[in-house]
């Protein structure tokens, strides 16, 4: 009991103890604020590349891709695990379009298939509710259309909202590439080198993926097919494959790589095989390693850098209670006189370590879940008094900033905040509990 008593007279009489629930309450909160922040970022842009290509791809990354596309997919389509499967093409082309002109990476797709494997109806403006008709212009259901990424044209303003018309603007794209032959030549020659097509502006794709959003244009699969290969036998650069819900995403990658293994070796002896070697299966995570790959390292490092602040805690603790006992040294005199074992004097200072480090991780978590209910709303005012975002959203691809609280990132915060608490505290703990009574309680001869 006398131990409760000292540990809320050392909180409320030292105001010095004061000073160490506010330093933790401080480190929780900048912690427990930018870790929600960021792992928010980051989930969101995991998620938004898996939506993007689906559970598993089956491809190249030679830009002269591989035949026998068709072959495999009727392998695919008799695997009770495929949920569904998308035959893609991706190349570079030049992008021609009201006088401007920039170099982008052409998708040839079925829209149909595609929107059942991938998020692409989803990300559609005018025809989220109809993929099929993706390519087909409003104002010209007859023509050859193309859906173009959000910011292949600039229409994003600086709060992140995109200025769509009430109808897709009438707009004619032009695309101008290099077809190759299955030996990677180019098929054609002199002033016939490259293969140009004429599409009109049929809607816009925005997945929320920064470098997709600026370079992406979908077109029809055929008409991809016939801009970027040539040659007798029809070639794609990926197969996306999507699972069932029941399927493990290791054991379905897995198993289409068996598959294709089996189908490799059938097709060994056929014309153009060689090119099935430059083949791999990869699940989403593998296959957008190198975006996703960025931003987790930035996440581990922002993790170590909040790491020190938790040192620093240590740190403030050890000051504090080494001041406190300094102090206190009579008093742990008259303890220890009485009967206070070393043992009870290092439950006291733990005890008092763990309700600071209790009180100031409230505190902190209480604010900091406060302040990210409230942090898209005070942004928006920042912004509106003085032109200021914490984000430039012309650069990062977000609509509103992260703030769904984790409450397993609340735990280990808390529990890491009471555990520095706890470390600070050994050593001066420590020593309280071997002090003598007889040097504590001597004044000295008269």
């Amino acid at each position: 009991m006398y131990k409760l008593t000292l540990i809320i007279r050392f909180l409320v009489k030292r105001r010095i103890t004061h000073f160490a629930v506010l330093a933790v309450a401080l480190c929780v909160f900048i912690v427990f604020v930018v870790m929600t922040v960021m792992t928010g970022l980051v989930q969101q842009f995991k998620q938004k590349n898996h939506e993007f290509v689906g559970d598993c791809v089956v491809g190249t990354k030679s830009l002269v891709g591989f035949p026998y596309y068709e072959e495999f997919i009727k392998v695919l389509e008799t695997e009770g695990s495929i949920r569904s499967l998308s035959p893609v093409v991706h190349s570079y082309a030049l992008f021609v379009s009201e006088g401007r002109e920039r170099g982008v990476e052409i998708v040839g797709i079925d829209p149909v298939l595609h929107a059942e494997t991938t998020n692409f109806a989803q990300t559609l403006f005018y025809r989220a509710d109809a993929a099929a008709k993706a390519f087909q212009p409003v104002y010209d259901p007859n023509g050859l259309g193309c859906v173009v990424g959000v910011d292949v044209t600039p229409l994003l303003d600086a709060r992140a909202r995109y200025r769509y018309d009430v109808s897709p603007i009438r707009a004619t794209v032009t695309l101008t590439c290099f077809p190759l032959t299955a030996k990677g030549a180019l098929a054609k020659a002199a002033t016939d080198l490259v293969s140009t097509q004429r599409f009109s502006y049929s809607d816009s794709a925005h997945t929320g993926i920064a470098r997709v959003d600026h370079l992406l244009v979908y077109v029809p699969l055929e008409q991809a097919q016939l801009l970027c290969m040539a040659g007798v036998r029809k070639r794609i650069n990926a197969i996306h494959v999507k699972f069932s819900p029941d399927t493990r995403l290791h054991q379905g990658c897995a198993r289409v790589a068996a598959l294709w293994d089996a189908f490799k070796s059938q097709q060994s002896g056929a014309p153009d095989a060689y090119l099935l070697d430059t083949v791999t299966v990869q699940s989403w995570k593998e296959h957008r390693r190198a975006v996703i790959a960025p931003m987790e390292k930035e996440q581990v490092l922002l993790s170590l850098m909040f790491t020190l602040v938790g040192v620093t805690t240590v740190f403030i603790v050890f000051v504090v209670f080494y001041m406190i006992i300094s102090h206190k040294r009579k008093d742990i005199g008259i303890l220890k006189s009485i009967g206070a074992s070393n043992g009870s004097i290092m439950v006291l200072f733990a005890g008092f370590a763990c309700t600071i480090g209790v009180i100031g991780s409230g505190i902190g978590i209480s604010t900091g879940w406060l302040f990210l209910s409230n942090i898209n709303r005070l942004e928006g005012w920042l912004y509106d008094r003085f032109d200021f975002q914490l984000w430039d959203r012309a650069i990062y691809a977000i609509g509103e900033i992260p703030h769904q609280v984790d409450l397993s990132v609340v735990l280990i915060i808390a529990c890491s905040a009471v555990v520095s608490c706890l470390i600070g505290a050994l050593v001066p703990a420590y020593g309280a509990a071997r002090l003598r009574p007889v040097e504590t309680l001597h004044v000295g001869q008269v």
